[in-house]
């Protein structure tokens, strides 16, 4: 007690413990917020439960900080430390999302413009509490200075009792503990500094892996299965991959909203599909941007550390001019061998504002961008992706202009949690109202081309609004809930386009209720583009029940 109020010198694993019971208690308050609430735990056995589950933490953050922290790094370390159970602490309470490798990659990932939207009072207030307080205190310590053998021997002499209380703990209450665990995964990913360590260390290796072996050739065999008679014949395919759009809340879905009054129109006229039962292949854009476009499928995409080429060098192998139109924060490696072009520098004043740019940008610019290709591949076709900005949160005001919003009141923050739901919901559907907007107006202009154009759609993953009091996206695949996997997706065909693949609409129609996934788009891509390798699986392609002749 004397070291709090004299400020005598700290012995340097006497501190460690400090940090230690900071961390296992107030930098986990997620976790014991959550195991307070399960059914489990309830009455007299949530305070047993809870006590032994603090023992054990505290016992595993004492070995941890005992094997890796040492007096010369001491102070700088445990401020990272605080750092990591600060901010991972406030989103797991705000947004309820879990730390895993997929959500660290996420945020490596991130841009200026999705930090911005983060960013709230609360979240500051939160680090405040929770790094800059506790953080000043910390810094200010004075710590005694010991020989280096002394300190190694109590140093391990303490990790090895730590661990050895962590055996005794767990031994004593192992019962209870497994079937809590085996029941609610998720309190694994909730466990400070556990989490972030894991999810960091996890990612870093898997990179460095890939970084290290190089770049596997995928569809060295690609060609195109006809070439066209003349350029009026060469086919323009536009993909436009949504973001962060949920089917639960697609008017085509059947949701109670009409968030899809354009795309309903062109339905009724018979040349759009909307597929209504497909799942996403991650619940974030890290991971399901490289799934989608990768020949792999969802299950050998994620067990593997092969980097290898995707959907896009096959089509441009085959000799098909390909670009790639970013709205976003980037392709994440898929388009880095076609061209592309991103919108972030673009100053337009009617659809760009603070850095960040409107998706009508990317259909204003597309003409431009195609009379830049190269145009002896333009004769064979083209396949043109969009990347939308789309619903990306949680700021889902600045998703729809002014003239598209019909719901009203918005949420403007992006602190959701301190929203009225029903205002969270009028945000988000105003996103896919301007999302139905966009699409439809690229149809249109597909519409008014002369050759064969298409249009397929689909989002890469979804979105939680407060169900269950999940926020956001990016929960480990076994944990999300269906608001994050089932995803939208359509497909509209002009009449040149369904005379020239001799394509019956009411056969493509019939494909509208089958389960599909992101495993489809890779083979689904190849038939509508007309090119021929052996990658390409029939049974995967969507499309493959209305080849002429079947």
């Amino acid at each position: 007690m004397t070291s709090f109020l004299r400020n005598q010198p700290w012995h340097p694993t006497t501190l460690l413990w400090v940090l230690a019971l900071w961390l296992s208690t107030a930098g986990n308050l997620p976790l014991w917020l959550a195991v307070w609430q399960l059914p489990e735990t309830q009455g007299l056995k949530a305070l047993t439960t809870l006590g032994s589950l603090m023992l054990i933490l505290l016992s595993m953050v004492c070995g941890l900080l005992l094997l890796l922290v040492w007096p010369k790094w001491l102070k700088t370390v445990g401020l990272v430390f605080m750092a990591m159970a600060a901010a991972s602490s406030y989103f797991m309470l705000a947004y309820r999302v879990v730390i895993d490798p997929s959500m660290i990659a996420n945020v490596v990932q991130t841009d200026v413009r999705e930090v911005r939207d983060l960013l709230s009072w609360s979240m500051l207030g939160a680090l405040f509490l929770g790094l800059v307080l506790p953080g000043m205190w910390w810094w200010r310590q004075p710590v005694q200075q010991l020989p280096v053998k002394a300190l190694l021997l109590r140093q391990l002499g303490l990790l090895v009792l730590a661990w050895a209380l962590v055996f005794v703990f767990v031994w004593a209450s192992f019962q209870d503990l497994a079937s809590l665990m085996r029941n609610h995964t998720q309190l694994r990913y909730m466990a400070n500094p556990f989490n972030s360590v894991y999810a960091v260390t996890r990612l870093f290796v898997r990179q460095a892996s890939k970084v290290v072996k190089p770049l596997w050739p995928i569809g060295e065999d690609a060609k195109l299965l006809a070439m066209p008679a003349s350029a009026l014949e060469a086919p323009l395919i536009v993909l436009v991959v949504g973001e962060t759009v949920r089917a639960a809340n697609f008017g085509l879905s059947g949701y109670a909203r009409q968030t899809t009054p354009a795309l309903q129109k062109l339905k009724a006229q018979g040349d759009l599909v909307y597929f209504s039962n497909v799942s996403s292949c991650g619940t974030s854009t890290q991971t399901s941007l490289p799934c989608m476009f990768s020949h792999l499928g969802k299950t050998a995409f994620e067990n593997t550390d092969q980097p290898y080429e995707g959907l896009l060098d096959v089509l441009q192998r085959a000799g098909l001019a390909v670009l790639w139109m970013d709205n976003q924060s980037g392709c994440k490696g898929i388009c880095n061998r076609v061209a592309k072009w991103e919108t972030q520098a673009l100053k337009v004043p009617e659809l760009c504002q603070d850095g960040e740019c409107l998706d009508e940008i990317m259909l204003q610019e597309l003409p431009k961008r195609l009379a830049l290709l190269d145009p002896l591949k333009r004769a064979k076709g083209t396949v043109v992706v969009m990347h939308q900005m789309g619903s990306h949160g949680p700021a889902y005001y600045k998703r729809s202009p002014q003239a598209i919003k019909q719901f009203m009141p918005e949420c403007q923050s992006s602190a959701l949690q301190n929203c009225p739901a029903e205002q969270i919901v009028n945000a988000y559907d105003n996103s896919v109202l301007y999302a139905d907007h966009f699409v439809a107006q690229t149809v249109q202009w597909l519409e008014a081309q002369t050759r064969p154009t298409a249009l397929m759609y689909v989002s890469d993953h979804g979105e939680s609004l407060g169900e269950k009091g999940l926020y956001l996206h990016g929960m480990p695949y076994r944990l999300a809930p269906r608001e994050q996997t089932h995803v939208p997706m359509l497909a509209w065909l002009s009449k040149p386009m369904q005379q020239q693949r001799g394509w019956r609409m009411a056969c493509v129609q019939g494909q509208a209720e089958k389960p599909w996934s992101h495993d489809n788009l890779f083979h689904t891509m190849l038939d509508l583009s007309q090119v021929s390798t052996a990658l390409a699986k029939p049974a995967l392609n969507i499309f493959a029940a209305c080849a002429p002749g079947r």
